[in-house]
């Protein structure tokens, strides 16, 4: 929605800068055709993205209003008895090998479906365990100092 009202202003803008030009006299020189031509292109431009940002920020809003403010976002973490539970939609995982003596490193990105995200950092190589695209109820414990994946199901 903010997108959308700050590509309409920018779109507004340069239309203040041609009236100007247009009452000062310039606009029959070609200094002053060229900044109308250069105006209105930007014009152009903001505009159309205001137009295709519309039909996304009414999507939005009527996503918003079905699901309530209290589903939109991620469900709490749930505590059981081996750890953490949160479900959700793989985005990515990313692995990052660390230092000789230090345990490696996954960033586990998940999504609600509705544009959020929750970035998890658990030990170990988890790509080939965490398909990006899939839907996971992720059980998370901490042993030792550090958060592993302890279970992974499909949901």
């Amino acid at each position: 929605m903010i997108l959308l009202l700050i590509s309409v202003a920018l779109a507004v803008l340069p239309w203040l800068g041609i009236a100007w030009i247009v009452l000062s006299g310039s606009a029959t020189t070609v200094d002053g055709l060229f900044m109308v031509l250069i105006l209105l292109t930007i014009s152009g431009i903001f505009a159309l993205s205001a137009v295709i940002e519309f039909p996304r920020a009414r999507r939005a809003a009527a996503i918003r209003a079905a699901l309530g403010p209290m589903q939109a976002a991620f469900s709490p973490l749930r505590m059981t008895a081996s750890g953490a539970t949160i479900s959700g939609l793989v985005q990515s995982v990313q692995f990052f090998e660390a230092h000789v003596g230090h345990p490696n490193k996954s960033v586990v990105t998940l999504g609600n479906g509705l544009g959020g995200s929750r970035i998890l950092v658990l030990e170990g190589d988890l790509r080939n365990r965490l398909p990006a695209g899939k839907r996971l109820q992720l059980v998370v414990g901490e042993e030792d100092g550090s958060k592993r994946l302890l279970a992974a199901e499909r949901f």
